[in-house]
């Protein structure tokens, strides 16, 4: 599964980008396959891990702002793997023809 993700901390003002710095290491140092945008994070992996790195990831902004927004999408597709890889692969192959 795929799981893109946004968790931003509210009630502290317009720069967020150090909150959202704790729940990107969080994903980061998970070792699961991942990419960060400027919108997103997506992260793959089975639906328990997955989804135990993005609890994790929203408790480490939790911990420092006391309301937390998230935003979450999954792609659930059972037996796919390296999905954040092939999927903008097959999109790239496309647009070349």
């Amino acid at each position: 599964m795929i799981v893109a993700f946004s968790v931003s901390p509210l009630g502290v003002g317009e720069d967020v980008g150090e909150y959202v710095a704790d729940a990107v290491r969080v994903v980061r140092e998970s070792g699961l396959p991942n990419r960060t945008d400027a919108m997103f994070t997506s992260v793959e992996g089975e639906w328990d891990e997955v989804m135990g790195v993005v609890k994790r990831a929203v408790a480490a902004v939790e911990a420092r702002a006391g309301r937390v927004s998230l935003v979450l999408k999954a792609d659930i597709r059972p037996g796919v793997t390296d999905g954040l890889t092939s999927k903008v692969e097959t999109v790239e192959r496309y647009l070349a023809d």
